[in-house]
C-alpha cells in the first residue's frame, strides 16, 4: 500500500467519517501525532494516520469511552515499555464488548421466541379429516 498523503476531505471519505470527526479526534488528543500540514497549510494524512484513525473509529463504534481511547493513544505515543498497560486497556474493552454481545444475543433469542409464537398463531390450522 503506497503511503501517499491525503487531504482531510479525502481521508474522511476513505474512512467513512466526517471532516468534523477527524478534526475532533485531532483536537481531543486521540491521534498518535499532530497531523502535518502541507505547504498550503492543509492537513495531510498518511496511511499510518488512516490505520490509526480506523482503529479509533472501531473503538468508538464498540463503545469505548473517549477517555480510554485517549489513554491508549497516550500509551502508544509514549513508546515501548508500557505494553502491559496497553494490553490491559484493550482487554478490558474487549471484555465489555463480549459482555454486550452476550446481552444482545439474549435479547435476540427473546425476540426470535416471540416471532415464533406469532408465526404459530397465524399458521392456518389443518382441517381435521
Amino acid at each position: 500500500m503506497p503511503n501517499h498523503p491525503r487531504t482531510i476531505a479525502a481521508a474522511a471519505a476513505e474512512l467513512g467519517v466526517s471532516v468534523d470527526t477527524l478534526r475532533y479526534y485531532e483536537r481531543d488528543g486521540l491521534l498518535l501525532r499532530a497531523v502535518p500540514r502541507g505547504g498550503n497549510g492543509h492537513r495531510t494524512y498518511t496511511d499510518v494516520d488512516l490505520e490509526w484513525i480506523e482503529l479509533v473509529t472501531r473503538l468508538r463504534s464498540t463503545g469505548m469511552p473517549i477517555r480510554d481511547i485517549r489513554r491508549y493513544a497516550e500509551l502508544v505515543r509514549a513508546g515501548s515499555g508500557n505494553e502491559t498497560e496497553r494490553l490491559a486497556v484493550l482487554t478490558a474493552h474487549r471484555d465489555e464488548v463480549v459482555r454486550q454481545l452476550e446481552e444482545v444475543s439474549a435479547h435476540l433469542v427473546a425476540i426470535e421466541t416471540k416471532i415464533a409464537t406469532y408465526h404459530a398463531r397465524l399458521r392456518p390450522r389443518e382441517k381435521s379429516a
